[in-house]
């Protein structure tokens, strides 16, 4: 006689649900990739709460801006591999537990810290990816490193009944941002380009004097080009800006995430490595030309293209040594694997857009 589980309704939704955590606590693309899940989220249980476990920048991004997520409880860094370890200004574990989530969520990789950490929120019913040196959930999908992100996180929602309702990010703009981006930069009715040549992974960065070229043609069909970075990322727009030509505005260091979300939203066209901010542009409505090693484009790449139009370096092999680019085992050596995108093609992508 098979026995009948009382949290789950016929459609697979989890009966009775006030609170849902969802564990994303990892970069700016991430989010943004996951947002359709989160809308999946909000159709399928309309009156709970959704609360986001991520970083305290994830809850100054997200405070009081209109979406699916509901609050964003900010969790310490280090603490997916260390449930001891607490940090001033978030929330303990044993704080969670005291939230008695009804459903809890794991959507940060493979699991393999993740997956005990939403394990020990005591939720009724948890749900995530799991790679084989994982532990289990209550329901779990396979976590192979080559699927889209989006997809990925969508396919675990459905788990707990979330059906998809879209499965384009979308991150809303308010007042703030574009009053934020206008103190940094005011509006002189030219049209926007912006230029993104860092990236965390410098494997995944087209040479700044490439993006300079395109700084240059931009300039020439009429643009305003301005280039954006970390502080950290200054060595990287000063060589850009060094190559270049035509004049352009470097505010690496100089937008906070309010105001990069207002710019991007004001661009005409974004042309980007690929890295959080070519993601946020295109959530936030810009369109884009990204830069993308085509491993990459299977999990970040965007599904349409009438507003973004990425760019692929067919890269096997690392550049240096000829490892298995393919092989995330494989060598750390920080040479570019997107370098054989060919500038004219990246110009035209941009021209057509701005054309469009």
């Amino acid at each position: 006689m098979a026995l009948v589980d009382h949290n789950i309704t016929d459609r697979g939704l989890v009966a009775d649900v006030e609170r849902i955590a969802v564990l994303r606590a990892n970069a700016l693309g991430d989010l943004v990739f996951a947002l359709p899940a989160f809308e999946a989220l909000r159709a399928a249980y309309p009156t709970a709460e959704i609360v986001l476990l991520a970083r305290d920048w994830h809850r100054g991004l997200l405070d009081g801006r209109p979406g699916p997520i509901d609050r964003v409880v900010a969790i310490p860094d280090g603490v997916l591999g260390d449930e001891t370890e607490a940090a001033r200004g978030v929330t303990p574990l044993w704080s969670l537990r005291g939230e008695r989530f009804d459903i809890g969520v794991q959507l940060h990789g493979g699991g393999r810290h993740s997956n005990p950490f939403v394990a020990r929120l005591d939720a009724r019913v948890t749900a995530g990816a799991r790679a084989d040196d994982a532990a289990p959930l209550d329901r779990t999908i396979p976590y192979r490193v080559y699927q889209s992100e989006v997809f990925r996180a969508l396919e675990i929602v459905r788990l707990v009944g979330a059906e998809p309702v879209t499965i384009e990010p979308r991150l809303a703009v308010v007042a703030a941002d574009l009053d934020a981006a206008d103190a940094v930069l005011p509006d002189d009715l030219r049209p926007l380009a912006v230029l993104h040549p860092g990236a965390s992974d410098p494997r995944r960065r087209w040479p700044a004097e490439r993006f300079a070229e395109v700084a240059d043609a931009l300039a020439a069909d009429g643009c305003r080009v301005v280039v954006t970075g970390t502080a950290e990322e200054l060595p990287i727009t000063r060589a850009l800006l060094a190559a270049a030509r035509a004049p352009v505005v470097d505010l690496a260091g100089r937008l906070d995430l309010s105001a990069l979300v207002g710019l991007l939203a004001r661009a005409a066209v974004v042309v980007s490595n690929d890295t959080g901010p070519l993601h946020l542009a295109a959530a936030v409505g810009a369109s884009t030309v990204g830069l993308f090693w085509y491993g990459n484009l299977v999990n970040a790449g965007p599904p349409f293209r009438a507003r973004h139009r990425p760019l692929l370096a067919w890269q096997p092999t690392c550049p240096r040594c000829g490892a298995d680019a393919t092989d995330i085992r494989g060598c750390d050596h920080p040479d570019s694997f997107v370098a054989s995108i060919p500038v004219d093609r990246v110009v035209a992508e941009a021209l057509d857009l701005l054309a469009g």
